[in-house]
């Protein structure tokens, strides 16, 4: 059966050009199922906000498919903020998604006043584990917002794998990452390394 992936765009959402869209194009056209929602005011998010969206996304997903969730860059803090508020609950272990990629983190101490209550993101390397079985994290080497240490402190604190892409900057579609196609097989197939935006 065809996956369930959903989708979470970061600050400013995604424009056509985003590796996101051509994504869920392409899933959709191998019949999975792609939700990926426009979450609010993403030029001024508020975590709450986006938290109470997100949970209503998540309690529609089908629970007879394989669930994928990808994230990028303020995408990628809400699903920590998510994972650090899980509990062991019935509902919560429900809720639970098969896979997760986490590409292009903001590194800490990145202040910005348009961003209400997504900083500090929460390291809970438990939680992450509820959330998702399995959790890596992509990054460019030459990506503004978070540096190689410190992409390397998060994969080390949340207890995930990390994949370091050469010169792909923020890994969006100003670093040229409108198709992607080794991130297309990696949701058909978890064992597919995440490689550059020419590879597969």
């Amino acid at each position: 059966m065809p996956p369930y992936v959903l989708v979470l765009h970061g600050y400013l959402g995604t424009g056509p050009g985003h590796w996101q869209n051509w994504l869920a194009g392409e899933l959709a056209n191998r019949g999975a199922t792609v939700d990926i929602p426009r979450l609010s005011d993403p030029d001024r998010p508020d975590i709450g906000v986006w938290l109470t969206e997100l949970g209503e996304h998540v309690a529609l997903a089908p629970r007879d498919a394989e669930r994928v969730v990808l994230t990028h860059s303020l995408g990628t803090s809400l699903w920590l903020h998510r994972a650090s508020r899980l509990t062991d609950r019935h509902e919560d272990h429900l809720a639970r998604f098969d896979r997760a990629l986490l590409v292009a983190p903001v590194g800490p101490g990145r202040h910005d006043a348009n961003l209400v209550g997504f900083d500090p993101v929460p390291m809970d390397a438990a939680g992450v584990r509820r959330a998702a079985a399995s959790t890596r994290i992509v990054i460019g080497e030459s990506d503004p917002y978070c540096s190689v240490p410190e992409s390397v402190a998060y994969a080390r604190a949340l207890a995930v794998d990390l994949d370091v892409i050469p010169d792909g900057g923020h890994l969006d579609a100003a670093s040229g990452y409108g198709p992607w196609p080794s991130v297309r097989d990696w949701v058909i197939d978890g064992a597919v390394p995440i490689g550059a935006r020419s590879a597969g």
